[in-house]
């Protein structure tokens, strides 16, 4: 039985554990700028909810698909568990517990995974999930989430570029390429482990990695030629160019100091990774990992741009209130992003009950 896979029913209860940590976390975070909300004792989970809970929940739920084990699915149901104990107001033990197992779940998974296909972007995959596991560690030894936070961004970052990294192969990648690539991986690492000692040093050079990672993503990644062609492929490639935008404005905020903590301009750095960057990311695959996990096909339409271009809009919005030190700008936009995030889930299932072929191959 633990080595066959989950059928696509009983996968979408673990999807759903995700999008209540969506929706939660969402909640926490406007409340955190102000907004009155019913979300104001899971405010300071919002970090953990977005990133630990949810995140969690789907790249161990897509990880799981991808093994074909059932074993493997533990990950994201602990996962999920975790977000729906913090949305509930339990005991912060039971999350920070419940979120170690399923990292170290998944970081077998991606042992067995990697055992099977060694290759760069396999390693990648698995340095990005022994962030999570970091991340989780500290989030258990230090409730404020401040040591966990570089861990947990890395394992988001890292995740998304060894899923680029993958394509990459399809193009004449010179070896420098792979070599910086290592590299970058590296010092994000060494900025994870200097920051829990030297905070400064660490998330300086976490946001020089970041701004490195952002060019090479948009000089080797197989984006630039898909921006070309029409359709899906083309909308795949505008949102993750724009996403690469976001991770280098994230850099650079970060080397002026704005990745410091209490810095004022730490809310638009942190966004502009975990929305611009994560969620532009989210918008483009969508389309494509939600008929692979569900076999629900989602057909392409041009709607898919309305809230694309309305993330940045109000994403420009909440950064330019953040670095002008505009609160109400930035209130206004964190709301609009919110709206924005539902949106996209709206017309997700619009363009699923329109299509009369929803089984996917």
């Amino acid at each position: 039985m633990l080595n066959r896979d989950l059928p696509p029913a009983g996968r979408l209860p673990l999807l759903l554990f995700g999008m209540l940590s969506l929706v939660g976390g969402s909640l926490a975070g406007l409340t955190r700028l102000g907004w009155p909300l019913p979300a104001a004792s899971a405010a300071g989970w919002h970090g953990a909810l977005m990133i630990s809970a949810f995140f969690g929940t789907v790249i161990s739920l897509e990880r799981a698909v991808a093994l074909g084990r059932s074993w493997a699915y533990l990950a994201p149901a602990c996962a999920g568990s975790a977000g729906l104990v913090l949305l509930a107001g339990g005991n912060p033990l039971v999350p920070q517990i419940l979120c170690l197992v399923a990292a170290g779940i998944m970081l077998v998974a991606s042992a067995v995974i990697m055992r099977r296909q060694a290759a760069l972007f396999t390693v990648t995959l698995a340095i990005a999930v022994a962030c999570w596991l970091g991340g989780n560690l500290y989030w258990l030894l230090d409730t404020h989430l401040l040591r966990a936070l570089p861990w947990w961004l890395s394992f988001l970052v890292l995740t998304i570029a060894g899923e680029r990294l993958e394509l990459t192969r399809f193009l004449p990648t010179p070896p420098r390429a792979r070599l910086s690539f290592m590299a970058i991986t590296a010092a994000l690492l060494a900025a994870n482990v200097i920051s829990s000692q030297d905070e400064h040093l660490g998330l300086q050079l976490f946001a020089a990695a970041l701004f490195a990672l952002a060019l090479w993503l948009l000089r080797y990644d197989i984006a630039r030629r898909n921006a070309r062609l029409q359709g899906l492929p083309r909308f795949i490639a505008l949102c993750l160019l724009s996403g690469y935008a976001w991770l280098a404005a994230a850099g650079l905020i970060g080397l002026a100091g704005g990745l410091q903590n209490g810095h004022t301009w730490r809310d638009a750095a942190l966004h502009c990774i975990g929305l611009g960057f994560v969620f532009a990311m989210v918008f483009g695959h969508a389309p494509v990992i939600f008929p692979a996990v569900t076999r629900i096909r989602i057909p392409f339409h041009a709607s898919l741009y309305i809230p694309l271009i309305l993330l940045h809009i109000s994403l420009g919005l909440r950064i330019l209130g953040g670095l002008g030190g505009h609160d109400a700008l930035r209130q206004w936009g964190g709301l609009f992003n919110g709206l924005v995030l539902l949106s996209f889930v709206a017309t997700l299932l619009m363009l699923i009950r329109r299509n009369p072929e929803r089984n996917a191959p």
